[in-house]
């Protein structure tokens, strides 16, 4: 706790008020760290934040041409699937059950590297997986880096105000930093290195890989559909890339408890379930933070999991190697019987519940 709690640069607001409660910045505030933390001319130390949102300047072009040139009810379902599925499902598979939680494991470093590179690189691994691991630490507590109670901006701009890590670390503490990132392939800065640019990933060499990224996808979708279908497929991805800042204010009930009973069964925090985010990546919210190392979180008949179904496709052909399941947990540790602590649940009261619940789904949804 003690590293997580200095893992991150700390806002010029601060994560606490003098009382110890969360620091509630005015969005004259959040605005002004924002545009501070991104001006690379201030401090080249900003360059990754100042990239995030670069390539979002850049992919907005493309929407533009997709919606006033290219226009075709074809390219807008074939934007919709990309962006909504396509994208959101490859965030929940990679930056969230693999970099950060390491819910499974891949055979080879081919299949990790090709699972990475199933869409078109746009979130840095190390502002999304360190961050991570502080607010699953201090969830809905001040030092959660996209803390609901902040507010809409507050959760919004967090990838450049609240995420990116400690500039003053010391070698013992980056050494730390570093080893949360080692599985993922991710190739880091020597101490000295990120002493003088202030992050984990090398400048040169996180920018190569976004050129090749976007150059090997954007000559793909030309060769299948032509200007029209990479202009739909970039657009939607910067789409995507603006519209997936909002999903932690919205699933932990911005800032308000809006936890559901016999939904949410978590209740360490205010996160919750949604069918939305759930259907389209395999995002059900409160399900992870309960079994934040599940490979799965889908653990309702009807809550789909589209990333668990790529782990477990991928488990079948043996590129993945191992992954930890918790839907019989869950339903042990909320349906079972409880032994000597230790939960227990057979296969015949998960399917028995089970068929309870989809006769509920009308009334949960």
């Amino acid at each position: 706790m003690a590293f997580l709690n200095n893992v991150l640069q700390p806002p010029a607001y601060g994560w606490t008020d003098k009382n110890g409660d969360l620091a509630k910045p005015t969005p004259k505030q959040i605005f002004k760290e924002f545009f501070s933390r991104l001006n690379v001319f201030k401090d080249k130390k900003n360059w990754l934040s100042f990239m995030s949102w670069m390539m979002i300047l850049v992919l907005a072009p493309f929407l533009f041409l997709f919606v006033f040139k290219y226009f075709s009810i074809k390219l807008l379902i074939a934007a919709f699937f990309y962006s909504m599925i396509v994208m959101g499902t490859h965030g929940t598979i990679w930056h969230h059950r693999y970099c950060t939680h390491s819910a499974y494991q891949f055979k080879n470093s081919f299949w990790r590297f090709f699972t990475q590179n199933l869409t078109l690189k746009i979130i840095p691994e190390e502002i999304y997986a360190v961050s991570h691991h502080v607010h699953h630490a201090l969830s809905d507590q001040p030092g959660d880096p996209y803390n609901a109670q902040g507010g809409f901006l507050y959760c919004f701009l967090a990838d450049v105000n609240h995420q990116p890590i400690n500039r003053l670390m010391t070698e013992k503490d980056y050494n730390c930093c570093v080893k949360l990132m080692d599985h993922t392939g991710v190739q880091v800065n020597t101490y000295a290195q990120y002493q003088k640019w202030g992050t984990l990933a090398n400048p040169l060499k996180t920018i190569l890989s976004v050129i090749l990224s976007w150059g090997l996808w954007f000559t793909a979708f030309y060769l299948i559909g032509g200007m029209g279908l990479a202009a739909a497929m970039f657009g939607a991805a910067g789409f995507w890339a603006v519209g997936v800042r909002t999903f932690n204010y919205e699933g932990h009930g911005k800032g308000k408890d809006m936890r559901k009973d016999g939904v949410d069964f978590n209740r360490d925090d205010m996160s919750i379930n949604q069918v939305w985010p759930g259907i389209v990546a395999g995002e059900w919210h409160n399900n992870h933070h309960a079994y934040p190392n599940s490979a799965r979180s889908g653990f309702k008949p009807w809550q789909v999991d589209t990333a668990w179904y790529y782990i477990k496709f991928m488990s079948m052909i043996g590129a993945i190697s191992s992954y930890r399941d918790s839907k019989q947990q869950f339903y042990s540790d909320h349906y079972g019987i409880h032994k000597s602590g230790k939960a227990t649940a057979d296969a015949g009261i998960v399917e028995a519940f089970e068929m309870q619940d989809k006769k509920l789904l009308p009334e949960i949804v």
